[in-house]
């Protein structure tokens, strides 16, 4: 049996990326696995995909900043695969999470916390009840950008602090009842680089990391992730796990 037999897991961000392949992942360890993101064709393709290599998924188009949304889509969800056993809060937006201070205005703010701590908070909401008792996980995405306050990015870093701080609350609140909740801090795959990109090839503006390529999402960040999702992590709440090639090792100290 896989490591995830017979639990249900709800993924947001999961039509490309670190989402899609934290589904593909989950889906053959065994999960059934709801597939969560706005755009449609990427929702169907990563669901086709999954069914095609024997799993179980269902997809919902949805946009996460929608909070009426959110609920119906869980209840959809429990309707048609079971009570949720494992939240994963992926999605996020990566067009308005650059601004200075100075120039920051409410509504670009509002953005990265709408589709951020306030979609995050609504999803662990509407999931609670179903994982209440049941050893429920909950998986929250943050950034090193927001450890590290990195300049430029005033909206990225507040939302994802933030998430930090959700994450540490609801896993004293909610260990009682079987729940934990961690966070992923990721330096992730971006466009036009790949798990082999060397050093050189990074960009000037990402860090110099210890291990000198960028993290892949199927053989580093979706291995983590299931590893927390797993029975595996049972006594592990309220952390950061930092996939990021040694890029924050005095953080973790």
């Amino acid at each position: 049996m896989g490591r995830l037999q017979d639990k249900v897991a709800v993924i947001t961000g999961a039509g490309t990326g670190m989402g899609r392949a934290m589904a593909m992942l989950f889906a053959k360890e065994g999960a059934r696995v709801a597939v969560l993101s706005r755009t449609m064709a990427n929702v169907d393709r990563t669901v086709r995909d999954i069914v095609d290599a024997g799993g179980t998924a269902m997809g919902i188009t949805i946009d996460i900043s929608d909070a009426p949304a959110i609920k119906p889509a869980i209840d959809r969800v429990v309707e048609t695969l079971g009570p949720v056993d494992i939240l994963v809060n992926n999605a996020h937006d990566v067009s308005t999470v650059m601004s200075h201070v100075i120039d920051l205005g409410d509504a670009q703010l509002q953005r990265q916390f709408d589709i951020g701590p306030f979609a995050y908070l609504h999803f662990m909401q509407a999931c609670y009840p179903h994982m209440a008792g049941r050893y429920g996980r909950v998986i929250n995405f943050a950034s090193c950008t927001g450890v590290s306050g990195d300049a430029g990015y005033t909206p990225y870093v507040m939302a994802k602090e933030a998430v930090r701080g959700l994450t540490r609350v609801a896993a004293r609140e909610w260990g009682g009842e079987k729940i934990t909740v961690n966070c992923i801090l990721p330096i992730a795959v971006t466009p036009g680089f790949t798990a082999n990109s060397t050093q050189e090839e990074i960009p000037l503006e990402m860090p110099v990391l210890p291990i000198p390529r960028f993290g892949s999402p199927e053989e580093d960040v979706a291995p983590v992730a299931l590893f927390l999702a797993s029975a595996d992590a049972q006594y592990m709440t309220g952390y950061c796990m930092m996939v990021d090639g040694g890029h924050m090792i005095d953080a973790g100290r």
